[in-house]
């Protein structure tokens, strides 16, 4: 329905997704492991009653709940790896390798460099610590 209060919105613009049941790509598919990210964050049309506002939020719920998966999942890899080093006997940290996963978030600017480090030391574990 076209109204004054709801235009109409062109093909590429519109959100057909209440609830997203297909992850976005992170990263564009020419994208390496050692490349930063290469894909623009994408436009989203501003929503123009609160039906969309909520769809939206809906939509930041479960991307939320993505990342919460997704970084326990890098965490308990990167111990892995962490462990093996150890019983290889090779390094604790390997920095080369830790400022091509802060390459990766580049992109997003300051923050993203803060979240870089944040999944670094998380994946780190206490280092000595106790």
């Amino acid at each position: 329905m076209t109204t004054a209060l709801n235009p109409p919105v062109p093909e590429a613009a519109r959100v057909e997704h209440p609830i997203r049941t297909t992850p976005e790509p992170a990263i564009a598919a020419t994208s390496t492991p050692n490349e930063p990210p290469t894909e623009q964050a994408p436009e989203i049309p501003v929503p123009v009653d609160q039906a969309g506002i909520d769809v939206l939020r809906t939509e930041i719920d479960e991307i939320d709940a993505e990342l919460v998966r997704l970084i326990l999942r890098r965490t308990a890899v990167s111990h892995a790896i962490g462990a093996a080093r150890r019983s290889l006997g090779g390094p604790k940290i390997v920095y080369s390798r830790e400022m091509a996963v802060l390459q990766r978030f580049h992109d997003l600017g300051p923050a993203g460099t803060d979240l870089g480090m944040l999944l670094l030391a998380m994946g780190r574990g206490k280092l000595g610590r106790k």
